[in-house]
This record gives C-alpha cells, structure tokens and sequence, in this order.
C-alpha cells in the first residue's frame, strides 16, 4: 500500500516527505494507522549524524499513537480498532531479561531492531523498490507503520492521539526515571539539569512521588516558568554562577543539621558529560542517586574522580524510565486521563506532515517543548 512518510535521506539533509511502499503485516507483526507523532531530541540525534546506529534512508519517528488496522498470523493481544502507542523499547514477556524482572531492556528483537529492519531481517518500506529502514522498530513519521505485536502497548481508547502520543518516550523517560530508575521517596530532594521535553517530565515525576525541594538548572531563562509550572522550587541559570556551579549547589542543598548538602537525587536530561559529572557530584555524599537519561554522541565518555563513588555516590542510567511498555505505559495514559499528570500544555505546536521540519526547526531554537505531527 501508498503511505506518506517523512524520509531521513542522509545524515545533516532535512526529511523528505513522499510516498513509500509499505507491506502488509507478516505472522506476529501488527499494521498501525499512526494518528499523530512527536518530534523527539533522539529523532535528531539520529538525523544528525551523531547516533552509532543510525542508518540511511530511514523512516524515523518513536514516539506515536494510532489504531491498529491489521494483525498479521500468531498476534492474540490485539485486534483491529484497538489503540495503541507503539514501543521501541518491546516487552515480549519471555526473554531472560524480561522474566528476570530486573530491567525493562527485552532482547528479543534488540539485534534487528538496531539494524533497521524486522524481526526476520527484512523491511516492510520500500521506495521505487529500493529498501527504506525502520528506526528504533517504530517508524511513526509515516501514517501507516507495520510493527512487531510485542512493541505495541493497547491503551484506552478514550485518550487523545496528539497527547498521548508523547507518552511514547518523553513522558514515559521523564516521570519513569524518577519511579522506576530513581525510585524517589516523599521528601527528598532533586536537581534536574535540563528543563525540556524530558526534564520538565521528571520535574512532574518528582511532584508525583512528593519530593520536597525541586532544583531545575537550565541555560534558558524562559524555561523557569515552565519549570515552575509542573512543579519546580528553585532555578538555577549555570551563566549566573560561573564555573562554581557544584559548589553552589551543594550548597543551595543543605537543610538543617545536614551540613554536608547534596542532592538526594540528581537527574541528566541534557546528554552533554560535562553535565552529567556535575549531575554527580551534585548528589549527596553517602546516598546521592545521580540518573544519566541523556543520550551522549559517539565516541564520548564520561569521568569523575573515584572519589565520588566510593563516598556513596551511585551512578545510574535509565532508558524509557525502567518502563515495561506494554504493561506501564497502559498505565500512565489512566494516569493522564485521571488527572494525575499533565500533557496538553507541552504540547506547544501541532503540524501536519508537510511541515515536519519545522518542527525540528522549533526543537533547535528551544521555542518548544514537544511538536506534534497529526496526520
């Protein structure tokens, strides 16, 4: 069948928007009408360049919703007019990480999902018969997607499209990291540096799991009223203070009789490794939590002195928030549904696909939070 889709051609080139081929699901894959799709930070990592696995052409997209269409052979979990949002992160329920239920990392289609195509190492894109990759197993930049049936979470109907498809990552990154990676208690306190579309969602987290004082540190002046608005106490603006930018902050952290400071929890949305070193040695002596969510360019590392580590401090990374998708992310849309969380305010523009490129446009200038293409 035709469908529009946005083409990533190249590394540093814009999307192409066209009409691809794509073929009907196969046994235990799922054919997807994607109603509307967020412009995430990790579509442009990958269009930059910058990702080790990125691949050309590819059809990007990650983070969608939309109504199943079709089932292929073998798929019992879904069937057509259900909704769904569509996982890059799967939960097949049956490989030894997801029986060990200890991480939310399945590896049952992670080698072929990294290399752009299916499970049985074929894609369902073509154009002018030549093969289009898929990406992250989603491929939400076109209207029509095939996925695998364990990479699709069926969500209530009752909820919006170009809300909860933001559900898909940055809302799920955001509030997971603090419930599932952090596992932060009532009281604590937090630093999160970067307050976009993931940072402002783990500043949601940590209102949801009660933390007491909520530090955002952003280089962006105007990103302190939304900050505040989902539940941040304290801005910092790195420009204003200089290289003594820890020092300051440990400090702005001591309460009471707790001379040391530190933050109880501290939290990366930005994938700079500067920052990330100072997300660490911002935490707390002895207990501090420091969780990397951002995801860094090829070839970079990261470094501290031991020091920080065997004092207490533990470093971490998270990746879709520590979320199981098929069995959380049903969750978090009741959660958006009930009024639990918020949504709609970070959905600051909304674009048909003709437009996609404006929506990277926007991410690159910081005028967004989160752009949303509905087809």
């Amino acid at each position: 069948m035709d469908v529009r889709a946005a083409i990533a051609v190249a590394a540093g080139k814009p999307l192409e928007v066209t009409t691809v081929q794509l073929e009907g699901p196969r046994a235990f894959e799922v054919l997807v009408e994607i109603k509307a799709t967020g412009i995430c930070h990790t579509d442009d990592f990958t269009l930059s360049g910058a990702d080790p696995e990125g691949i050309f052409p590819a059809i990007l997209g990650h983070e969608g919703a939309g109504v199943v269409v079709e089932v292929g052979k073998g798929v019992t979990s879904l069937k057509p007019g259900d909704h769904v949002i569509p996982l890059y992160t799967p939960e097949c329920r049956e490989c030894p990480s997801c029986l060990s239920r200890k991480t939310n990392l399945c590896t049952a289609i992670r080698s072929t999902q990294g290399q752009g195509v299916m499970p049985d190492g074929t894609s369902r894109f073509k154009i002018n018969g030549e093969k289009v990759h898929h990406y992250m197993g989603c491929s939400t930049f076109a209207n029509y997607t095939v996925l695998p049936e364990i990479a699709l979470a069926k969500v209530n109907p009752a909820a919006a499209f170009d809300k909860i498809c933001y559900i898909g990552c940055g809302v799920t990154t955001g509030i997971g990291a603090v419930i599932n990676t952090a596992k932060v208690e009532m009281g604590a306190t937090a630093i999160v540096f970067g307050l976009g579309g993931i940072g402002l969602n783990v500043i949601q987290g940590l209102r949801l799991a009660g933390a007491d004082m909520i530090i955002g540190v952003d280089l962006n002046i105007d990103k302190k009223p939304w900050g505040e608005r989902f539940g941040m106490t304290h801005f910092v603006n790195p420009l204003e203070v200089g290289e003594d930018l820890v020092p300051y902050l440990v400090n702005l952290t001591k309460r009471g009789a707790d001379q040391i400071g530190g933050a109880d929890y501290t939290f990366d949305c930005t994938g700079n490794t500067k920052v990330m070193r100072q997300a660490l040695e911002a935490s707390h002596r002895g207990w501090g939590k420091s969780v990397v969510i951002g995801v860094a360019g090829a070839g970079q590392e990261i470094s501290t002195r031991p020091f920080q580590l065997v004092t207490g401090r533990t470093w971490m990374g998270t990746a879709f928030g520590g979320a199981r998708g098929r069995t959380d992310v049903p969750k978090i849309v009741d959660w958006y549904l009930d009024g639990k969380i918020e949504i709609d305010p970070m959905i600051t523009h909304v674009m048909p696909l003709e437009d996609i490129n404006k929506g990277f446009e926007l991410m690159h200038s910081g005028e967004s939070i989160r752009s949303v293409v509905v087809y």
